[in-house]
């Protein structure tokens, strides 16, 4: 195949490279494929490739992208851009810098209409998604019909045919307890939020926990999907809110516990700028998760194998006790009274079940009276049925004794969740 490099008989000049006058008014991806290639280990003044948007009728370029980091490989980079009803050209610039054992070369530049986390795994460059590398497990490119091509699966998502392709990682070289693989997205480089959905098959023996995280430019990981059925010997549907204010990549990532684990596969990632919530049917009333306690208990509940936990009670108001918080002459629940608190009492209080992905901010009015140590007497945890896994999220330090004080909290879970 044939690519381009700049001339390197220019000292100190720039190479720029113009497209033809583009139009985009649908948003885009820029894929560009280009190697820096250099025999040196460092140089003062290293060279770089630069990618710059040219707008009609403005005077200046602006900057896109750029990179210097030297590679011994071909590398991919993928870039968002907004639509926009204007004219516009995209501006390659190569700057040599003082090395002169660099080259910069391209090999493709191509622009598809969607969004670039979005692939089919159609195309041999993967639309810019990687694999990060583990001695163990991986992601690999699964179908296609060649002979000695990796195949786990009949058929993919997208062709429903032998022929097409999709990721998958598989447990059978697993070393260790809890082996991860990631499969990367190429990072967002302009601002979205919306649905991102995506296919999946998943077959397992022992457990396999597949998590999509969202990872932004310091490291941090936010987890907003999970599965949670143990079997999905077709292709399941998943789709999750998000929303990528900064640069932020997408991380598909299996752990196996064993070698005998089975395997996860993923076809079809796509994006829409509407949330998922508005997509499908009905939206969660939050008002339908409170309770002021005057009627009954609402939505909560008790599990009675914990033992007579909380009583709803009305206290007279006096100089020794508050009347309840709402009207003062109303109703509100008391725990650990004289007749439960034996040692190792413990009154369990449980909420409604509350959607995943969706940020909340919990609020309520607490009093205790007559403890010697405050401390963790009152606790508020998230309990996910699915993974019957606890997090406490809240638990009172010190405060005034005998009056009503205001607690708030704020969480967000990628599963359904109660408090």
């Amino acid at each position: 195949g044939h690519y381009i490099s700049v001339d390197t008989s220019y000292e100190g000049e720039k190479a720029v490279l113009s497209s033809p006058d583009l139009y985009s008014e649908e948003w885009s991806c820029v894929r560009l494929i280009y190697q820096i290639a250099t025999t040196s280990d460092t140089s003062p003044d290293p060279a770089r490739l630069n990618l710059y948007l040219r707008q009609e009728g403005e005077s200046f370029d602006r900057l896109l992208w750029s990179a210097k980091e030297p590679s011994d490989s071909w590398l991919i980079a993928s870039l968002d851009l907004m639509n926009s009803t204007k004219k516009y050209k995209l501006v390659l610039e190569g700057e040599m810098g003082q090395d002169k054992s660099t080259s910069i070369a391209v090999f493709e530049i191509k622009i598809t209409s969607g969004y670039c986390i979005e692939c089919d795994f159609e195309e041999n460059h993967l639309c810019g998604y990687v694999n990060r590398w583990n001695p163990n497990v991986n992601w690999f490119v699964g179908g296609g019909n060649i002979q000695n091509s990796q195949s786990i699966l009949p058929k993919d998502h997208t062709l429903n045919s032998a022929l097409g392709h999709y990721m998958y990682v598989d447990s059978v070289y697993v070393k260790h307890f809890q082996e991860v693989a990631q499969l990367v997205s190429p990072k967002t480089m302009a601002p979205i939020s919306g649905c991102l959905s995506f296919y999946y098959q998943l077959k397992q023996e022992s457990s396999i926990v597949f998590t999509v995280y969202l990872r932004d430019m310091s490291g941090l990981y936010e987890e907003i999907w999970k599965t949670d059925s143990a079997l999905n010997t077709d292709w399941a549907l998943a789709e999750v809110d998000f929303n990528a204010p900064y640069p932020m990549e997408v991380i598909f990532e299996v752990a196996f516990n064993s070698a005998k684990g089975g395997y996860v596969a993923l076809d079809d990632i796509s994006f829409s700028p509407v949330y998922c919530s508005n997509q499908t049917g009905t939206p969660f009333n939050p008002a339908n998760a409170g309770c002021n306690f005057e009627e009954d208990l609402c939505n909560f509940y008790q599990d009675h194998k914990d033992g007579p936990g909380w009583n709803r009670v009305k206290v007279k108001r006096n100089v020794y006790r508050a009347g309840d918080h709402t009207t003062g002459f109303g109703y509100y629940l008391l725990a650990n009274t004289k007749f439960t608190s034996q040692p190792g009492y413990i009154g369990r209080l449980y909420g409604p079940t509350l959607p995943g992905n969706l940020q909340f901010c919990l609020r309520f009015y607490y009093a205790l009276y007559g403890f010697f140590k405050m401390t963790g007497t009152l606790a508020v945890y998230i309990f996910e049925e699915n993974h019957v896994v606890q997090e406490k999220i809240w638990s009172v330090l010190d405060s005034p004794k005998g009056v009503w004080t205001q607690a708030e909290i704020s969480f967000k879970k990628p599963m359904p969740c109660k408090v």
